[in-house]
């Protein structure tokens, strides 16, 4: 259902899926031996009835699975500071994580490293995808390296409201133009009759 919402939406098949539990997120990064990170704020917030606590300085930091978790899940501090563009600002750290993430494991040095991430992959990690699509994915992020990697984030305003609930309003125009530039597959450009964007 999602992968069909999707392709209504941006106008684009959606062939496949992936969906990663947060325990992968957590062996994966202790399985490299931590992370090193730059973390973009001061984050200081504790909630005890989750008994959840993450206090980083701003600056490099070397991150073990447990702290890096912490640092993607922070939204904001128990004072309200934050991320000046909320919620895309922590898309935007983790999506910076992810790339260092993806830099550090991309090394020849973890190459023998490659059985523990396949245990991780089976045990956390739900997929359509076949295990010789996998292996094909996987000799193609070695080959093109972590610096060919690119993050992109819908572009729009979380300011939207709708029956009392806050929405993310996509930019249409924008949204099309990254699309084209990025994922279409096919031999012409699509057009906004080619996806489904609900414009206020």
């Amino acid at each position: 259902r999602t992968m069909e919402e999707v392709s209504n939406l941006l106008g684009i098949p959606v062939d496949f899926y992936v969906t990663v539990d947060l325990h992968a997120f957590v062996e994966l990064v202790d399985a490299i031996e931590g992370v090193d990170f730059e973390i973009p704020v001061d984050m200081d917030y504790d909630d005890p009835y989750q008994d959840l606590h993450i206090h980083f300085e701003q600056g490099l930091q070397h991150l073990n699975g447990e702290q890096a978790l912490q640092v993607v899940r922070w939204r904001q501090n128990n004072d309200g500071t934050g991320y000046p563009t909320a919620d895309i600002g922590r898309i935007g750290t983790q999506q910076a994580f992810l790339t260092a993430v993806a830099k550090q494991t991309l090394q020849l040095s973890n190459w023998d490293k490659i059985p523990q991430m396949a245990e991780i992959f089976q045990k956390y990690v739900d997929t359509d995808l076949t295990l010789p699509n996998l292996v094909w994915i996987g000799e193609q992020a070695l080959t093109m390296g972590s610096g060919n990697i690119f993050f992109h984030t819908l572009p729009g305003d979380g300011a939207g409201y709708y029956k009392g609930g806050s929405y993310y309003v996509l930019d249409d125009q924008a949204t099309l133009e990254l699309i084209n530039a990025y994922f279409n597959p096919y031999l012409r450009d699509l057009t906004l009759d080619d996806m489904d964007i609900l414009v206020p």
